[in-house]
């Protein structure tokens, strides 16, 4: 197991997913803290705290839910013509739509910061909260929803990584604790840095949307899946890691510029 973990593939596994789970995780903060602020001032810190654990505990739960499905390989269906080939499977199933899902939501979220920005914490700060029970219950709504593309983001980046899948189950458990204990202990520190630089969450969107991509053409290379007798093969996650690892030295650069000249 420390064998894998030490690997330089799972390495930059771990810091990429971490870094996403972070950027998926601001909103997740923004709207924590709207619930929790609508409580007495000596009830705000511990809302908080308990919610994002709490946040962890619910991610982790699914991730096992999840990697369970992944681990259903054998084909259930098969579509098999003169022109197309798909043997479906729950692992592929899951991959598509977790792919379709990532694309549609990242699309959704980047149109919304652009042309709507205060849209979702609206229709939070709305709802009413006369408890500490309530905020929890609330704040535990939330995260379930934001839960979901940080989970399908993290089978995105590990799946295929190890062929044991406790292993990449192991790896996906470690990021969303270092990403946990990371926004409870820089919660604060995190958001005014994304406020002051909106560009790193957009990019982190936009990374959601390779993510997305990249699951639709795995499931498509598990279902062992031809088009006119043409076979769809993965991308390599190298590719990925490179094209991440490029925009953000772009963009530390394009941050870098921007001081520069405002001195």
């Amino acid at each position: 197991m420390l064998d894998f973990l030490l690997t330089s593939e799972a390495i930059m596994a771990l810091l990429t997913l971490t870094f996403l789970e972070i950027i998926l995780g601001i909103d997740n903060i923004v709207f924590i803290s709207i619930a929790a602020n609508k409580l007495p001032e000596n009830q705000r810190g511990k809302a908080t705290y308990i919610g994002l654990i709490f946040a962890m505990i619910q991610r982790i739960i699914l991730l096992f839910f999840v990697s369970l499905l992944i681990g259903l390989k054998t084909p259930f269906y098969i579509i098999n013509n003169n022109w197309v080939h798909i043997a479906i499977s729950w692992q592929a199933l899951i991959l598509f739509s977790g792919g379709l899902f990532l694309i549609y939501k990242s699309t959704s979220e980047i149109r919304e910061k652009v042309e709507m920005p205060e849209h979702d914490e609206n229709q939070v700060k709305g709802k009413k909260i006369h408890s500490l029970s309530q905020a929890i219950i609330q704040i535990m709504l939330i995260d379930f929803i934001f839960s979901i593309d940080s989970i399908l983001t993290a089978v995105g980046m590990t799946n295929g990584l190890s062929q044991n899948n406790s292993h990449n189950l192991i790896l996906m458990i470690i990021a969303v604790v270092i990403s946990i204990i990371i926004m409870i202990t820089f919660a604060n520190t995190i958001r005014k840095f994304i406020d002051n630089h909106p560009s790193i969450q957009l990019l982190g969107l936009a990374f959601l949307i390779l993510i997305g991509f990249m699951l639709i053409t795995e499931a498509a290379h598990l279902s062992h899946t031809t088009f006119f007798g043409e076979t769809v093969g993965a991308i390599p996650k190298g590719y990925l890691y490179f094209a991440i690892a490029f925009s953000m030295f772009v963009e530390f650069l394009n941050q870098r510029i921007v001081k520069s000249r405002k001195k």
